[in-house]
Protein backbone atom coordinates (compact mmCIF):
# COMPACT_ATOMS: atom_id res chain seq x y z
CA UNK A 1 0.00 0.00 0.00
CA UNK A 2 1.12 3.43 -0.97
CA UNK A 3 -0.79 4.99 2.30
CA UNK A 4 -0.42 3.25 6.27
CA UNK A 5 -3.67 2.46 7.47
CA UNK A 6 -5.78 5.38 8.30
CA UNK A 7 -6.61 6.59 11.53
CA UNK A 8 -9.07 8.93 13.32
CA UNK A 9 -8.80 12.10 14.69
CA UNK A 10 -9.49 12.76 17.85
CA UNK A 11 -8.47 15.98 20.43
CA UNK A 12 -5.77 16.79 17.97
CA UNK A 13 -4.48 13.21 18.48
CA UNK A 14 -4.18 10.52 15.82
CA UNK A 15 -5.96 7.80 17.53
CA UNK A 16 -5.69 4.37 16.38
CA UNK A 17 -9.12 2.26 15.72
CA UNK A 18 -10.05 -1.20 17.32
CA UNK A 19 -11.74 -4.01 14.77
CA UNK A 20 -12.39 -3.85 11.42
CA UNK A 21 -11.27 -2.06 8.52
CA UNK A 22 -11.81 -1.46 4.77
CA UNK A 23 -9.64 -1.70 2.25
CA UNK A 24 -9.51 1.59 -0.19
CA UNK A 25 -8.69 1.35 -3.59
CA UNK A 26 -7.85 3.92 -6.44
CA UNK A 27 -9.99 3.86 -9.25
CA UNK A 28 -7.39 4.58 -11.75
CA UNK A 29 -5.49 1.22 -11.62
CA UNK A 30 -8.13 -1.02 -8.48
CA UNK A 31 -4.66 -0.54 -6.51
CA UNK A 32 -4.85 -1.11 -2.89
CA UNK A 33 -3.72 2.18 -1.69
CA UNK A 34 -4.52 2.30 1.93
CA UNK A 35 -7.18 0.80 4.68
CA UNK A 36 -9.71 2.61 6.43
CA UNK A 37 -11.36 2.04 10.15
CA UNK A 38 -14.72 1.66 10.02
CA UNK A 39 -15.23 3.11 13.44
CA UNK A 40 -18.32 2.61 15.84
CA UNK A 41 -19.99 4.14 18.42
CA UNK A 42 -17.10 3.90 20.53
CA UNK A 43 -14.92 6.15 18.53
CA UNK A 44 -18.13 8.60 18.16
CA UNK A 45 -18.00 9.25 21.62
CA UNK A 46 -14.83 9.78 22.06
CA UNK A 47 -15.03 12.26 19.24
CA UNK A 48 -17.91 14.14 20.77
CA UNK A 49 -16.38 14.26 24.35
CA UNK A 50 -13.39 16.12 22.91
CA UNK A 51 -15.38 18.68 21.07
CA UNK A 52 -17.66 19.22 24.13
CA UNK A 53 -14.32 20.15 25.97
CA UNK A 54 -12.84 22.14 23.10
CA UNK A 55 -15.74 23.69 22.03
CA UNK A 56 -16.68 26.57 25.03
CA UNK A 57 -13.37 28.03 24.34
CA UNK A 58 -13.71 28.28 20.68
CA UNK A 59 -17.21 29.69 20.82
CA UNK A 60 -16.20 32.63 23.52
CA UNK A 61 -13.43 33.79 21.40
CA UNK A 62 -15.00 37.02 19.00
CA UNK A 63 -15.61 35.68 15.60
CA UNK A 64 -12.84 38.19 14.21
CA UNK A 65 -10.18 36.06 16.10
CA UNK A 66 -11.54 32.49 15.01
CA UNK A 67 -11.58 33.12 11.31
CA UNK A 68 -7.87 34.35 11.81
CA UNK A 69 -7.31 30.54 11.69
CA UNK A 70 -9.10 30.67 8.26
CA UNK A 71 -7.02 33.34 6.90
CA UNK A 72 -3.68 30.78 7.87
CA UNK A 73 -5.62 28.19 6.68
CA UNK A 74 -6.75 29.52 2.63
CA UNK A 75 -2.75 30.18 2.69
CA UNK A 76 -2.03 26.41 3.41
CA UNK A 77 -4.94 25.61 0.55
CA UNK A 78 -2.67 27.19 -1.81
CA UNK A 79 0.64 26.29 -1.50
CA UNK A 80 -0.35 22.78 -0.87
CA UNK A 81 -2.41 22.66 -3.89
CA UNK A 82 -1.01 20.49 -5.81
CA UNK A 83 -0.85 18.21 -2.87
CA UNK A 84 -4.04 18.11 -2.00
CA UNK A 85 -4.90 17.52 -5.59
CA UNK A 86 -3.11 14.51 -6.16
CA UNK A 87 -4.29 12.78 -3.18
CA UNK A 88 -7.40 13.41 -4.77
CA UNK A 89 -6.80 12.23 -8.11
CA UNK A 90 -5.37 9.02 -6.34
CA UNK A 91 -8.46 8.16 -4.26
CA UNK A 92 -11.32 9.16 -6.61
CA UNK A 93 -10.02 8.76 -10.15
CA UNK A 94 -10.30 12.19 -11.22
CA UNK A 95 -8.03 14.12 -13.76
CA UNK A 96 -5.44 16.31 -12.39
CA UNK A 97 -7.74 19.50 -14.07
CA UNK A 98 -10.80 18.08 -11.98
CA UNK A 99 -8.90 17.46 -8.81
CA UNK A 100 -7.65 21.40 -9.04
CA UNK A 101 -10.66 22.31 -9.63
CA UNK A 102 -12.10 20.92 -6.68
CA UNK A 103 -9.41 22.31 -4.17
CA UNK A 104 -9.73 25.95 -5.99
CA UNK A 105 -13.61 25.84 -5.15
CA UNK A 106 -12.58 25.21 -1.22
CA UNK A 107 -10.29 28.32 -1.48
CA UNK A 108 -12.66 29.46 -2.62
CA UNK A 109 -15.64 28.79 0.56
CA UNK A 110 -12.78 29.16 2.56
CA UNK A 111 -11.94 32.74 1.67
CA UNK A 112 -16.11 33.26 2.22
CA UNK A 113 -15.95 31.93 5.95
CA UNK A 114 -13.35 34.65 6.81
CA UNK A 115 -15.71 37.81 5.57
CA UNK A 116 -18.26 36.14 8.13
CA UNK A 117 -17.38 38.79 10.80
CA UNK A 118 -19.27 41.46 8.35
CA UNK A 119 -22.40 38.91 7.67
CA UNK A 120 -22.81 38.32 11.58
CA UNK A 121 -23.48 41.77 13.20
CA UNK A 122 -26.72 41.25 14.58
CA UNK A 123 -29.24 43.80 14.68
CA UNK A 124 -29.89 46.38 17.06
CA UNK A 125 -33.09 48.39 17.60
CA UNK A 126 -34.63 51.21 19.95
CA UNK A 127 -37.86 49.71 20.16
CA UNK A 128 -39.33 52.03 22.58
CA UNK A 129 -38.27 54.94 24.50
CA UNK A 130 -35.16 53.93 26.50
CA UNK A 131 -36.02 49.95 25.35
CA UNK A 132 -33.72 48.11 23.31
CA UNK A 133 -33.88 44.72 21.12
CA UNK A 134 -30.93 43.31 19.96
CA UNK A 135 -30.63 39.77 17.59
CA UNK A 136 -26.94 37.71 17.61
CA UNK A 137 -26.59 34.36 16.08
CA UNK A 138 -24.89 32.08 18.40
CA UNK A 139 -23.25 28.64 17.59
CA UNK A 140 -24.75 25.40 18.18
CA UNK A 141 -22.27 23.24 20.09
CA UNK A 142 -20.85 20.22 18.64
CA UNK A 143 -22.14 19.73 14.76
CA UNK A 144 -20.93 16.58 12.59
CA UNK A 145 -20.48 16.95 9.05
CA UNK A 146 -21.11 13.35 6.61
CA UNK A 147 -19.55 13.88 2.76
CA UNK A 148 -19.72 11.56 -0.03
CA UNK A 149 -16.88 10.35 -2.24
CA UNK A 150 -17.25 12.37 -5.14
CA UNK A 151 -15.67 15.61 -4.05
CA UNK A 152 -13.41 14.30 -1.19
CA UNK A 153 -12.11 17.85 -0.69
CA UNK A 154 -14.31 20.19 -1.43
CA UNK A 155 -17.74 19.13 -0.15
CA UNK A 156 -16.16 19.04 3.57
CA UNK A 157 -14.91 22.29 2.85
CA UNK A 158 -18.10 23.11 2.20
CA UNK A 159 -19.46 22.46 5.59
CA UNK A 160 -15.75 23.30 7.90
CA UNK A 161 -14.90 27.35 7.15
CA UNK A 162 -18.16 28.36 7.99
CA UNK A 163 -19.44 25.87 10.66
CA UNK A 164 -16.60 26.35 12.98
CA UNK A 165 -15.94 30.23 11.88
CA UNK A 166 -19.18 29.99 13.43
CA UNK A 167 -18.30 29.18 16.53
CA UNK A 168 -19.00 25.30 16.52
CA UNK A 169 -16.97 22.02 16.49
CA UNK A 170 -17.27 19.38 14.49
CA UNK A 171 -17.22 16.13 13.48
CA UNK A 172 -16.01 14.82 9.65
CA UNK A 173 -17.43 11.63 8.74
CA UNK A 174 -16.21 11.31 5.14
CA UNK A 175 -16.44 8.81 2.39
CA UNK A 176 -14.91 5.45 3.36
CA UNK A 177 -14.24 5.43 -0.14
CA UNK A 178 -12.15 8.13 -0.43
CA UNK A 179 -11.11 9.02 2.85
CA UNK A 180 -7.44 10.76 2.41
CA UNK A 181 -8.01 13.76 1.78
CA UNK A 182 -9.72 14.55 5.34
CA UNK A 183 -7.27 13.86 7.19
CA UNK A 184 -4.91 16.05 5.14
CA UNK A 185 -7.34 18.68 5.36
CA UNK A 186 -7.55 18.02 9.55
CA UNK A 187 -3.08 18.20 9.16
CA UNK A 188 -3.46 21.58 8.30
CA UNK A 189 -6.14 23.00 9.66
CA UNK A 190 -4.35 21.72 13.07
CA UNK A 191 -0.88 23.95 10.85
CA UNK A 192 -3.28 26.99 10.85
CA UNK A 193 -3.80 27.01 14.60
CA UNK A 194 -7.24 25.33 15.17
CA UNK A 195 -7.37 24.20 18.45
CA UNK A 196 -7.68 20.46 19.35
CA UNK A 197 -11.09 18.83 19.26
CA UNK A 198 -12.61 21.68 17.49
CA UNK A 199 -12.31 18.98 14.11
CA UNK A 200 -12.56 15.85 14.56
CA UNK A 201 -11.98 13.05 11.79
CA UNK A 202 -14.41 9.64 12.27
CA UNK A 203 -13.64 6.91 9.96
CA UNK A 204 -16.35 4.38 9.17
CA UNK A 205 -19.56 3.31 6.64
CA UNK A 206 -23.17 2.58 7.72
CA UNK A 207 -22.46 2.08 11.52
CA UNK A 208 -21.04 5.61 12.38
CA UNK A 209 -23.61 7.57 10.18
CA UNK A 210 -26.08 5.71 12.35
CA UNK A 211 -24.23 6.87 15.59
CA UNK A 212 -24.02 9.90 14.92
CA UNK A 213 -27.68 10.24 13.83
CA UNK A 214 -28.56 9.13 17.37
CA UNK A 215 -25.92 10.79 19.92
CA UNK A 216 -27.53 13.12 21.93
CA UNK A 217 -24.22 15.13 21.98
CA UNK A 218 -24.74 16.59 18.45
CA UNK A 219 -26.90 19.45 18.02
CA UNK A 220 -26.86 19.39 13.98
CA UNK A 221 -25.89 17.47 11.05
CA UNK A 222 -25.14 18.09 7.30
CA UNK A 223 -25.15 14.98 4.87
CA UNK A 224 -24.12 14.97 1.30
CA UNK A 225 -24.89 11.56 -0.78
CA UNK A 226 -27.48 9.85 -2.53
CA UNK A 227 -32.13 11.18 -2.10
CA UNK A 228 -32.12 6.96 -0.82
CA UNK A 229 -29.87 7.32 1.89
CA UNK A 230 -30.16 11.46 2.72
CA UNK A 231 -34.22 10.20 3.31
CA UNK A 232 -33.30 8.05 5.94
CA UNK A 233 -30.28 10.02 7.82
CA UNK A 234 -32.91 13.08 7.42
CA UNK A 235 -35.59 11.00 8.64
CA UNK A 236 -33.43 9.43 11.60
CA UNK A 237 -31.44 12.92 13.09
CA UNK A 238 -34.88 14.48 12.81
CA UNK A 239 -36.44 12.21 14.98
CA UNK A 240 -33.42 12.54 17.20
CA UNK A 241 -34.32 16.08 17.63
CA UNK A 242 -31.46 17.24 15.58
CA UNK A 243 -31.27 20.33 12.96
CA UNK A 244 -30.61 18.65 9.74
CA UNK A 245 -29.34 19.43 5.69
CA UNK A 246 -29.40 16.13 3.77
CA UNK A 247 -28.51 17.18 -0.02
CA UNK A 248 -29.57 14.19 -2.21
CA UNK A 249 -29.34 13.27 -6.04
CA UNK A 250 -30.54 14.63 -8.91
CA UNK A 251 -31.39 14.41 -12.77
CA UNK A 252 -30.80 17.81 -14.28
CA UNK A 253 -32.67 18.56 -17.57
CA UNK A 254 -30.83 20.65 -19.91
CA UNK A 255 -33.01 22.11 -22.46
CA UNK A 256 -32.05 22.91 -26.04
CA UNK A 257 -34.01 25.31 -27.85
CA UNK A 258 -33.50 25.68 -31.96
CA UNK A 259 -31.82 28.67 -31.17
CA UNK A 260 -29.33 27.78 -29.10
CA UNK A 261 -25.55 28.60 -30.26
CA UNK A 262 -24.67 25.66 -31.99
CA UNK A 263 -20.67 25.22 -30.75
CA UNK A 264 -21.42 26.81 -27.50
CA UNK A 265 -24.16 24.41 -26.09
CA UNK A 266 -22.64 21.21 -27.51
CA UNK A 267 -19.11 22.02 -25.79
CA UNK A 268 -21.02 23.18 -22.75
CA UNK A 269 -23.64 20.15 -22.64
CA UNK A 270 -20.79 17.57 -23.16
CA UNK A 271 -18.14 18.82 -20.53
CA UNK A 272 -21.65 19.07 -18.25
CA UNK A 273 -22.46 15.34 -18.89
CA UNK A 274 -19.14 13.73 -18.85
CA UNK A 275 -16.83 16.16 -16.26
CA UNK A 276 -15.91 14.42 -12.82
CA UNK A 277 -17.31 11.22 -14.79
CA UNK A 278 -20.76 12.59 -14.30
CA UNK A 279 -19.86 11.68 -10.61
CA UNK A 280 -21.55 15.21 -9.64
CA UNK A 281 -24.85 16.31 -8.55
CA UNK A 282 -24.74 19.17 -11.35
CA UNK A 283 -24.23 17.05 -14.34
CA UNK A 284 -25.94 16.86 -17.43
CA UNK A 285 -28.24 13.55 -17.37
CA UNK A 286 -31.26 14.38 -19.51
CA UNK A 287 -31.06 16.86 -22.81
CA UNK A 288 -34.64 18.23 -23.65
CA UNK A 289 -34.30 18.70 -27.70
CA UNK A 290 -36.82 21.05 -28.70
CA UNK A 291 -37.84 21.14 -31.91
CA UNK A 292 -35.16 20.47 -34.62
CA UNK A 293 -31.55 20.64 -33.13
CA UNK A 294 -30.12 17.75 -35.04
CA UNK A 295 -27.29 19.83 -36.13
CA UNK A 296 -26.38 20.31 -32.72
CA UNK A 297 -26.73 17.04 -31.27
CA UNK A 298 -24.21 15.82 -34.21
CA UNK A 299 -22.00 18.75 -32.77
CA UNK A 300 -21.96 17.72 -29.18
CA UNK A 301 -21.57 14.14 -30.54
CA UNK A 302 -18.37 15.20 -32.21
CA UNK A 303 -17.30 17.19 -28.80
CA UNK A 304 -17.92 14.31 -26.98
CA UNK A 305 -15.63 12.05 -28.72
CA UNK A 306 -12.87 13.88 -27.56
CA UNK A 307 -12.93 13.71 -24.44
CA UNK A 308 -11.03 10.10 -23.80
CA UNK A 309 -10.76 7.87 -20.75
CA UNK A 310 -7.42 8.00 -19.21
CA UNK A 311 -6.41 11.07 -20.92
CA UNK A 312 -8.82 13.74 -20.23
CA UNK A 313 -11.13 11.94 -18.36
CA UNK A 314 -10.81 10.21 -15.04
CA UNK A 315 -12.46 6.92 -13.64
CA UNK A 316 -15.53 6.30 -12.23
CA UNK A 317 -15.37 5.18 -8.57
CA UNK A 318 -15.80 1.47 -8.49
CA UNK A 319 -16.21 -1.60 -10.27
CA UNK A 320 -19.41 -1.82 -8.62
CA UNK A 321 -20.26 1.68 -9.96
CA UNK A 322 -19.16 0.51 -13.57
CA UNK A 323 -20.98 -2.23 -13.73
CA UNK A 324 -24.60 -0.38 -12.67
CA UNK A 325 -23.63 2.63 -15.45
CA UNK A 326 -23.50 0.08 -18.36
CA UNK A 327 -25.99 -2.12 -16.67
CA UNK A 328 -28.30 1.10 -17.54
CA UNK A 329 -26.89 1.86 -21.34
CA UNK A 330 -27.70 -2.02 -22.07
CA UNK A 331 -30.97 -1.81 -20.44
CA UNK A 332 -31.88 1.41 -22.41
CA UNK A 333 -30.85 0.03 -25.70
CA UNK A 334 -32.74 -3.39 -25.12
CA UNK A 335 -35.57 -0.85 -24.83
CA UNK A 336 -35.49 0.89 -28.66
CA UNK A 337 -33.25 3.72 -27.80
CA UNK A 338 -30.18 4.54 -29.99
CA UNK A 339 -26.72 4.59 -28.52
CA UNK A 340 -24.91 7.61 -30.79
CA UNK A 341 -21.44 7.35 -28.46
CA UNK A 342 -21.04 4.00 -26.55
CA UNK A 343 -18.62 3.76 -23.87
CA UNK A 344 -18.83 0.81 -22.76
CA UNK A 345 -16.03 -1.28 -21.86
CA UNK A 346 -13.48 1.51 -21.98
CA UNK A 347 -10.46 0.57 -21.30
CA UNK A 348 -7.01 2.21 -20.63
CA UNK A 349 -3.73 1.01 -21.86
CA UNK A 350 -1.30 0.64 -18.58
CA UNK A 351 -4.29 0.25 -16.15
CA UNK A 352 -6.35 -2.47 -17.52
CA UNK A 353 -7.45 -2.90 -13.64
CA UNK A 354 -8.61 0.81 -13.44
CA UNK A 355 -12.58 1.72 -13.29
CA UNK A 356 -13.26 3.43 -16.60
CA UNK A 357 -16.52 4.33 -18.60
CA UNK A 358 -16.46 6.49 -21.36
CA UNK A 359 -18.69 9.31 -22.67
CA UNK A 360 -22.23 8.15 -23.63
CA UNK A 361 -25.05 9.96 -25.39
CA UNK A 362 -28.27 7.89 -25.69
CA UNK A 363 -30.78 9.54 -28.40
CA UNK A 364 -34.77 8.60 -28.55
CA UNK A 365 -34.86 8.07 -25.01
CA UNK A 366 -38.72 7.75 -23.78
CA UNK A 367 -40.00 9.33 -20.21
CA UNK A 368 -40.51 6.06 -18.86
CA UNK A 369 -37.12 4.45 -19.69
CA UNK A 370 -35.54 4.32 -16.05
CA UNK A 371 -32.39 5.80 -17.48
CA UNK A 372 -34.73 8.89 -18.15
CA UNK A 373 -35.77 8.92 -14.41
CA UNK A 374 -32.96 7.74 -12.36
CA UNK A 375 -30.14 8.73 -11.30
CA UNK A 376 -27.27 7.28 -13.13
CA UNK A 377 -24.44 8.92 -11.50
CA UNK A 378 -21.60 8.59 -14.92
CA UNK A 379 -21.07 10.23 -17.74
CA UNK A 380 -24.39 9.38 -19.98
CA UNK A 381 -26.76 11.81 -21.69
CA UNK A 382 -30.31 10.59 -22.51
CA UNK A 383 -32.35 12.39 -25.10
CA UNK A 384 -35.67 12.66 -25.28
CA UNK A 385 -36.97 15.02 -28.42
CA UNK A 386 -40.03 16.92 -28.15
CA UNK A 387 -42.28 19.85 -29.95
CA UNK A 388 -42.66 22.39 -27.70
CA UNK A 389 -40.49 24.73 -24.74
CA UNK A 390 -43.54 23.64 -22.49
CA UNK A 391 -43.47 20.15 -23.18
CA UNK A 392 -39.48 20.39 -22.09
CA UNK A 393 -40.77 21.97 -18.85
CA UNK A 394 -42.93 19.16 -18.76
CA UNK A 395 -40.58 16.66 -18.43
CA UNK A 396 -38.15 18.86 -16.21
CA UNK A 397 -40.84 19.59 -13.66
CA UNK A 398 -42.15 15.59 -13.52
CA UNK A 399 -38.87 14.83 -12.11
CA UNK A 400 -38.98 14.06 -8.62
CA UNK A 401 -35.32 15.84 -8.22
CA UNK A 402 -34.93 19.36 -8.37
CA UNK A 403 -31.11 20.57 -8.01
CA UNK A 404 -30.43 21.87 -11.39
CA UNK A 405 -32.01 22.78 -14.50
CA UNK A 406 -30.73 24.69 -17.67
CA UNK A 407 -31.98 26.12 -20.69
CA UNK A 408 -29.22 27.11 -24.40
CA UNK A 409 -30.92 29.71 -26.20
CA UNK A 410 -30.47 33.29 -27.83
CA UNK A 411 -33.46 34.60 -26.69
CA UNK A 412 -34.05 36.42 -23.17
CA UNK A 413 -37.50 35.71 -22.91
CA UNK A 414 -37.48 32.11 -23.24
CA UNK A 415 -34.50 31.96 -21.27
CA UNK A 416 -36.75 34.13 -18.66
CA UNK A 417 -39.47 31.46 -19.08
CA UNK A 418 -37.55 28.75 -18.11
CA UNK A 419 -35.76 30.44 -14.93
CA UNK A 420 -39.42 31.15 -13.72
CA UNK A 421 -40.76 28.06 -14.45
CA UNK A 422 -38.32 25.18 -13.75
CA UNK A 423 -38.80 22.72 -10.77
CA UNK A 424 -34.80 23.38 -9.60
CA UNK A 425 -33.13 25.27 -7.20
CA UNK A 426 -30.43 26.15 -9.14
CA UNK A 427 -31.15 27.27 -12.94
CA UNK A 428 -28.34 28.09 -15.57
CA UNK A 429 -28.79 30.00 -19.34
CA UNK A 430 -26.53 28.75 -21.21
CA UNK A 431 -24.55 27.27 -18.43
CA UNK A 432 -23.99 23.48 -18.48
CA UNK A 433 -23.53 23.22 -14.75
CA UNK A 434 -25.27 26.30 -12.93
CA UNK A 435 -23.36 26.16 -9.31
CA UNK A 436 -23.43 29.51 -7.68
CA UNK A 437 -20.32 31.03 -6.68
CA UNK A 438 -20.16 32.47 -3.39
CA UNK A 439 -21.84 34.12 -1.63
CA UNK A 440 -24.53 32.82 -3.36
CA UNK A 441 -25.52 29.08 -1.42
CA UNK A 442 -25.39 25.85 -2.85
CA UNK A 443 -29.09 23.99 -2.55
CA UNK A 444 -31.80 21.70 -4.79
CA UNK A 445 -35.49 21.20 -4.09
CA UNK A 446 -37.64 18.57 -4.31
CA UNK A 447 -36.19 14.96 -3.31
CA UNK A 448 -32.84 16.64 -4.12
CA UNK A 449 -32.58 18.59 -0.54
CA UNK A 450 -33.98 17.81 2.77
CA UNK A 451 -33.84 20.27 5.51
CA UNK A 452 -34.25 23.90 5.36
CA UNK A 453 -31.52 26.33 4.12
CA UNK A 454 -28.63 25.83 2.09
CA UNK A 455 -24.58 24.16 2.85
CA UNK A 456 -23.23 27.17 1.42
CA UNK A 457 -22.49 30.85 1.32
CA UNK A 458 -24.91 33.49 3.02
CA UNK A 459 -27.79 30.21 4.07
CA UNK A 460 -25.44 28.46 6.00
CA UNK A 461 -25.55 31.38 8.66
CA UNK A 462 -28.93 30.38 9.56
CA UNK A 463 -28.11 26.62 9.54
CA UNK A 464 -25.48 26.45 11.84
CA UNK A 465 -26.23 28.86 14.12
CA UNK A 466 -29.26 29.89 16.47
CA UNK A 467 -31.03 33.18 17.23
CA UNK A 468 -30.68 35.09 19.98
CA UNK A 469 -33.34 37.67 21.01
CA UNK A 470 -32.13 40.05 23.61
CA UNK A 471 -34.46 43.04 24.76
CA UNK A 472 -32.80 45.94 27.39
CA UNK A 473 -34.27 48.61 29.20
CA UNK A 474 -31.80 50.47 31.75
CA UNK A 475 -33.75 53.79 32.17
CA UNK A 476 -36.45 53.72 35.05
CA UNK A 477 -37.55 57.81 33.86
CA UNK A 478 -38.41 56.99 30.56
CA UNK A 479 -42.12 57.22 29.51
CA UNK A 480 -43.53 53.31 29.48
CA UNK A 481 -46.49 52.12 26.78
CA UNK A 482 -47.61 48.47 26.46
CA UNK A 483 -43.60 47.36 24.36
CA UNK A 484 -42.00 48.85 27.44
Amino acid sequence: MKYPDLTNIIGGRKVSAEGQFLDVFSPLNGELISRVPLSGSAELDQAVAAAQKAVPGWAALPIKERVQVFYRYKTLLENHKDELASIVVEENGKTTGEAVAEVLKSIEVTEFACALPQLTTGEIEEVSRGVECRSDRKPLGVIASITPFNFPNMVPNWTIPNAIALGNAMILKPSEQTPLSANRLAELLSEAGLPDGILNVVHGAKETVEAICDHPGISAVSFVGSTKVAKIVYARGTANQKQMLALGGAKNHLIVLPDAHEQMTASDVAASMSGCCGQRCMAASVMVAVGQVDNIIEKLCNEARKIVPGKNMGAVISRAAKDRIEGYITEAERQGAKILLDGRGATVSGNENGFYVGPTIIDHVTSDMAIAREEVFGPVLSILHVDTLDEALEIEKASEYGNAAAVFTQSGGLARYVAEHASAGMIGVNIGVPVPREPFSFGGWNQSKFGVGDITGKSSIEFWTQLKKTTIKWNPEARTNWMS
